[in-house]
């Protein structure tokens, strides 16, 4: 099978729909202030309607890494579930006009595509107001397994882990994968989720996965250890390539030698917004595996791809980010 793909990614597929707002507003929608709030259909069309001067964007973490890796140059694909809807081909457009490769059937019933509602008031928190909707129908027929193969990477994000036919596909992503002898890479999304399914988790580690990122907290909840060089010590012992993230502490690697290296974070004059830090820095790592750099390059490219898209609202590099790389490194 040719590589046609440098990464495909699978997660849930969600626009952002992002406006500035008021304290009154919030008030006003009994929107709770600087939280994420689980929201039904109803209240979401209510939100998205009443949000002025509304930017919308292909959101979702996977999504927002092979955005990243779209601005590395690098090509990538996304497989999630939009519903055939107005939010639902804002999503698909979206990424097609970064360049990443979004062929997942809509759904023509069902539930609306998912939105996440983000209200910005003047003093730059962000109220976040969550509909998953759609992105919980993917099944395994909207996997293909000859897409699957044709990437170098399958990158899988923890969330999908939530409904039973998302996982039923990401298992059918990985047998694809690993048929085509391909790396397959999987991020814990957070630690509740991995407090959810930490056994599945750690079995997956055994069986399927190669790379699996992580922020401190994450790795922590993974192997129920206080602390963070216990987990370190824990992801050695994995001896798979472990990527473990510790905020402005930079990120320390677990290469599957049980080599450790560490990696501090790239300078910022100001962080503003730290949404989609790990998302970026998996695009920017996962970026130089395609490039076939080793893991302290690929740390670097991480480190800077996190950098840009904290000093900025929102979880998506709006540098160019194969651009900033040649003015840092040359």
């Amino acid at each position: 099978m040719v590589q046609a793909f440098d990464v495909i990614g699978i997660g849930n597929a969600i626009v952002d729909v992002i406006f500035a707002a008021s304290d009154e507003f919030l008030l006003e929608h009994g929107i709770a202030k600087s939280v994420m709030t689980l929201i039904d259909e109803f209240r979401a069309a209510r939100l998205v309607a009443a949000g002025q001067n509304a930017k919308e964007s292909s959101g979702g973490s996977a999504a927002n890494t092979m955005a990243g890796l779209a601005s590395f140059g690098a090509h990538g694909g996304f497989v999630g579930k939009v519903k055939n809807d107005r939010l639902g081909l804002s999503f698909a457009q979206g990424l097609k006009r970064i360049g990443v490769d979004f062929e997942t059937a809509m759904a023509e019933g069902g539930p609306s595509t998912a939105c996440c509602v983000i209200a910005v008031t003047p003093d730059g928190h962000r109220s976040m107001s969550t509909y998953l909707g759609a992105c919980r129908e993917l099944t395994p027929d909207d996997v293909d397994p000859q897409k699957i193969a044709a990437a170098s990477v399958l990158y899988i994000e923890g969330y999908m882990w939530d409904d039973l036919r998302s996982k039923a596909a990401i298992r059918k992503a990985i047998a694809a994968a690993k048929r085509a002898g391909r790396r397959i890479a999987f991020t814990l999304s957070d630690p509740f989720c991995v407090g959810r399914y930490r056994a599945e988790f750690l079995e997956l580690m055994k069986a399927d996965i190669d790379i699996l990122f992580a922020n401190e907290e994450e790795a922590k909840a993974l192997f129920e250890v206080e602390r963070f060089e216990t987990a370190l010590q824990a992801a050695r012992d994995w001896r798979g390539l472990a990527v473990l993230t510790r905020s402005e502490k930079g990120c320390v690697v677990a290469a599957p030698t049980g080599e450790v290296h560490e990696q501090p974070a790239e300078p910022v004059a100001k962080v503003v917004d730290t949404t989609g830090a790990g998302d970026q820095f998996a695009a920017g790592f996962l970026y130089g595996l395609s490039l076939q750099r080793d893991v302290q390059a690929c740390a670097r490219l991480g480190a800077i791809a996190a950098a840009e898209v904290i000093s900025h609202y929102g979880a998506r590099p709006e540098a160019d980010l194969k651009a900033l790389v040649a003015a840092k490194l040359g």
